[in-house]
């Protein structure tokens, strides 16, 4: 049976997908989900869905209940959940997602800066593990799904 990873956080670099090949390369049995990283797809999903808005808010706030009901059900069916802080845009929904996780026994690593340290301490408290790069969260998944 696959491991399950939820990779959260920031869409604008490609540490999702220096994980995945990480994976790959080090052959771990493992299942990674992911929320929608388009921001176009994520953002007019509530409109495409169920109908466009004149105003911005029910707009933003149908995609977020959708992407939220998506996400929550990834989060769930993971065994950790990987949150990544980005220095440049705040994620409020990787914050949400980790006390999800946290809340529901999930066990999350943290990826951010050390710029980020302050700002972060109180999810980096409950993480298992804070990191700084894709490749120690590779390390990590290697170590624990190891015989």
């Amino acid at each position: 049976m696959a491991y399950i990873i939820y990779l959260s956080g920031e869409i604008h670099s490609d540490w999702r997908e220096q994980i995945k090949q990480g994976i790959v390369d080090k052959q771990l049995d493992i299942e990674v989900l992911t929320p929608i990283t388009n921001h176009e797809s994520s953002d007019n999903v509530g409109a495409n869905i169920l109908g466009a808005e004149d105003n911005v808010f029910w707009k933003d706030h149908k995609a977020a209940k959708i992407n939220t009901l998506r996400n929550i059900h990834n989060i769930n069916r993971s065994n950790l959940v990987i949150i990544r802080f980005g220095d440049k845009y705040k994620q409020w929904n990787a914050a949400f997602e980790a006390g999800l996780a946290t809340a529901k026994g999930i066990s999350i690593i943290t990826l951010h800066s050390p710029g980020l340290i302050h700002p972060l301490k109180e999810i980096d408290a409950v993480a298992l593990a804070v990191t700084e790069t894709p490749q120690q969260i590779i390390e990590i998944l290697s170590y624990i799904l190891q015989n």
